[in-house]
């Protein structure tokens, strides 16, 4: 990590309350001509002017810290340089290759196939997908074929994608009810949740492991035969539920034992989002199949899976097609991600700071009994709301309200779990200290102001209006306008760390 800033170094920054007459305009021409099934602009009501490094700017001058991250796409930031380099010498090369050959192709593979966990590392093979929803249809597909068996346990909670037949895959109703791809042979088991164990109890998935046993051994379990076990390290639209240490050994062993395909559904906890390369990493499993895609690509288009280059001897020609797969643009910034990823310190400091940050989402919990459960990893960490900390009923409106509170205050997060109970942190790995900072304040405060507790208001920003910016030099002289898009400063104002040395 350099010490040069990214991001628009005076965020949060309100100037208009959002939506600002800008935005209104352009939300209103976007609900006019395209689909009613749109959802994140109801989330956030805004239009994107620019963005930089964790922040963004809205067409009214507004600036927010992006918490979200294009949902993990963004785990370099907007616009990093080394992306935005590559992406232009690309360009000025070829924009599409169908599967032919190019330079960044190459690159790409073989940086890729180096930077996968355990024993896939060099020893893999890449087929290209279009969107992470297809890489795990496709790797789904590829286990029945390897095996010669047909059927895929997946767990309650899961999201993998509303693609085709991935939707099948996806525990979420709403998204099934949808959906005209019907079918599929699924079993579906409980996720190991210690916050709401099902089977067993919060220090162990064993139980979910004998409930997989049952199925696979008993003649009249009702399943006829399993090719693939298909699961998210850590669950991500079902709440950001990091499972038992327990889990993922015991899987690989279950899997082992009845010649099962175990697929690692990386799409949201790789590439550094939960302070290892990949979220696999933590518990020393190699799964026969990853699924990767969204931060991959830098925020341009790109998913892939990658399996044992033992586990199948010759797929059938065209197994898989898509136009767009592998893109040589996509390929170009790929390199770069893992380049970035590999040599500088951006994963360990995630891991780093994201166990400060459950810390200090703890002490909050500490004087708000809305907080039911803290938890995650790295980057990676859900904030659960729930009516009753006995109960733990679990609080949607709560976890939507503060959603909307925070983006009004210029903090970007968003909601998950069942009930979108859950807030979920997943800012860019390359966020300032300051933001990280600047956007607790905004989380305390917020939960201060729907909890009803008024006291002193915290430091967030100069646009709050709760303290000077600590540089003056950086703040526009009219404050009523955004200032100028100029080369970011070349080091961070001064203000809090989240520890000394970190």
């Amino acid at each position: 990590m350099t010490d040069s800033w990214r991001s628009y170094p005076d965020a949060p920054r309100i100037l208009v309350p959002p939506p600002g007459p800008k935005s209104r305009q352009l939300l209103a021409g976007q609900a006019r001509l395209e689909t009613d099934a749109v959802v994140y602009s109801r989330y956030f009501p805004m239009a994107i002017s620019a963005a930089q490094g964790s922040t963004i700017e809205d067409a009214d001058g507004n600036r927010f810290i992006d918490w979200v991250a294009g949902v993990s796409v963004l785990n370099l930031g907007h616009r990093h340089r080394r992306l935005t380099t590559a992406l232009a010498r690309q360009a000025d090369r070829v924009w599409h290759s169908l599967e032919l050959p190019t330079e960044a192709r190459v690159e790409f593979l073989e940086e890729l196939v180096g930077s996968l966990p355990g024993t896939l590392r060099n020893h893999a093979r890449v087929l290209f997908t279009v969107t992470g929803g297809d890489a795990v249809e496709t790797a789904v597909n590829l286990a029945e074929n390897a095996t010669g068996r047909s059927g895929t346990v997946t767990f309650s909670g899961a999201y993998h994608g509303v693609h085709g037949g991935a939707v099948n895959l996806t525990s979420g109703r709403r998204y099934r009810a949808t959906s005209a791809f019907r079918g599929g042979n699924v079993v579906r088991v409980p996720f190991p949740n210690p916050y709401r164990p099902v089977l067993g109890n919060a220090e162990s998935a064993a139980g979910v492991i004998d409930y997989l046993e049952h199925l696979a051994s008993e003649p009249h379990s009702g399943v006829d035969e399993l090719a693939a076990v298909l699961v998210e390290p850590v669950l991500g639209e079902g709440g950001y539920v990091v499972p038992p240490d327990d889990f993922l050994p015991l899987l690989r062993e279950f899997c082992d034992k009845h010649g099962i395909l175990l697929i690692a559904d990386e799409i949201q906890t790789g590439l550094g989002r939960t302070g290892k390369m990949w979220a696999v990493e933590h518990s020393g499993v190699t799964p026969d199949i990853l699924c990767i895609a969204k931060s991959i690509g830098g925020g341009i288009p790109l998913s892939l899976v990658a399996y044992r280059d033992d586990l199948v001897k010759d797929l059938p020609k065209g197994f898989h097609l898509g136009t767009f797969r592998g893109n040589p643009l996509a390929l170009a910034v790929g390199v770069e991600v893992l380049r970035e990823l590999r040599e500088t310190d951006c994963i360990a400091r995630s891991a780093r700071k994201g166990a400060k940050l459950i810390e200090r989402f703890r002490g909050l919990a500490d004087s708000h009994t809305s907080i039911g459960d803290v938890r995650g990893k790295g980057f990676m960490i859900g904030v659960e709301f729930v009516r009753d900390r006995r109960t733990k009923e679990a609080w949607g409106d709560r976890g939507r309200a503060m959603r909307e509170e925070l983006f009004r205050r210029g903090l970007l997060m968003h909601t998950c779990g069942s009930y979108d109970q859950v807030l979920r942190f997943m800012a860019p790995l390359t966020t300032e200290d300051e933001l990280l900072e600047r956007g607790m304040g905004v989380f305390a405060d917020s939960l201060d102001e729907l909890d009803g507790i008024h006291g002193a208001p915290r430091p967030v920003g100069p646009a709050v209006g709760h303290l000077p910016f600590p540089n003056p030099k950086l703040a526009t002289s009219d404050p009523r306008l955004p200032p100028p898009h100029v080369p970011l400063p070349g080091g961070p104002p001064p203000g809090p760390r989240l520890g000394p040395g970190e």
